[in-house]
């Protein structure tokens, strides 16, 4: 089965190290973007993985494609549009200092596509399931519409849809909140994928107890969270809650649960001390998850795939989850010891 992402990949400009930005006259240029890193990461696990864009036309836009290629992932659906390649800075944290991010993606070519701008008869051609996020209709107005019109479109081909809300503050700044937006979006969804900002600030729906701003989780509220939101959009089949502990910078609790309806999940829990990098953390989860719901009849097994994917993540540098089926496996049956293997 073909899986296709959509969204916005950008140059990711990373201080050094643990420097702040601009504290040596050096910054490590790399690629990278929700939707691209759900690519790479199913290419990794050699699943059938696509990824739709627009890019601009120059030698930014070319060298994007080939880094992507190089993991195997399909960039012929790629469309090459007039506008600028987005750009993220980045500044890793460390102990109580948080990681920072900084965006330069106005007037990005994807921030200027609108509907019409991308052929979804031809897109979609052979794709089994779509894979969205919160981040692009987040951009501007036009990719919000074009983002509504993919999901539309893949709906009515009777293709899986997944979206990861992603709520991104930063970005909303066009006149519409987040919330109206999202909430239209997910009437077209089939397993959505969040953390508890996600669904109070994407989605609006709260529950007593459950708290964005706390390092610890309350992990009984988040059945009544899910329930909620399987209430909410009957066309949802289910959903599924990263459920990260932040003690420092470096060291987090990482966990995640499951509501199909018919069950309440929770993952097994794990311990991550010396952080390399976060970010990407939440893809290579949902990119786990789209793997393990495609390969495991369990769900149970699915969300353990996606969590023991998504913790190896934290000890990988930059966006893309470079680990294989094999990584991911020898993590979930207890071998997380980090022995040199010979």
């Amino acid at each position: 089965m073909k899986i296709l992402t959509f969204g916005e990949i950008m140059i990711r400009l990373k201080a050094p190290g643990v420097e702040r930005l601009f504290q040596s006259p050096a910054l490590e240029a790399t690629f990278g973007g929700g939707e691209a890193n759900v690519a790479v990461t199913l290419a990794n696990f050699n699943m059938d993985a696509a990824y739709l864009t627009v890019l601009p036309k120059n030698v930014l836009g070319d060298e994007c494609v080939r880094e992507l290629r190089k993991f195997g992932v399909d960039t012929s659906r790629i469309v090459r549009g007039e506008g600028r390649m987005g750009i993220y800075f980045l500044e890793a944290g460390a102990n109580q200092l948080p990681s920072k991010v900084v965006y330069d993606r106005a007037d990005s070519a994807i921030a200027r596509a609108k509907p019409g701008d991308v052929d979804w008869d031809a897109a979609l051609q052979g794709v089994g399931w779509f894979h969205i996020t919160g981040i692009t209709p987040a951009i501007s107005e036009s990719a919000m519409e074009l983002s509504l019109e993919s999901v539309k479109a893949a709906r009515a081909k009777g293709i899986t849809v997944s979206c990861d809300l992603n709520y991104r503050k930063n970005l909303w700044k066009y006149g519409k909140s987040a919330s109206e937006v999202m909430r239209a979006l997910m009437e077209y969804v089939d397993v959505a994928i969040a953390n508890e900002e996600d669904v109070q600030k994407a989605l609006g729906i709260k529950i007593e107890g459950v708290s964005v701003e706390s390092g610890t989780l309350e992990r009984d509220k988040y059945r009544a969270l899910s329930d909620k939101v399987l209430e909410t959009y009957p066309n949802l089949r289910l959903i599924a809650i990263t459920l990260r502990e932040s003690k420092s910078a470096n060291s987090n609790g990482w966990a995640a649960c499951l509501n199909d309806r018919a069950e309440f999940i929770e993952s097994r829990r794990y311990e991550i001390e010396d952080i390399v990098d976060r970010v990407g953390g939440g893809d290579a989860f949902a990119g786990g998850l789209i793997y393990g719901l495609n390969q495991y009849e369990s769900r149970r097994d699915a969300l353990a795939f996606a969590v023991a994917a998504s913790c190896l993540k934290h000890s990988i540098l930059g966006d893309f989850n470079r680990v294989g089926v094999d990584d991911v496996k020898k993590l979930m049956e207890g071998d997380g010891t980090g022995r040199v293997q010979r």
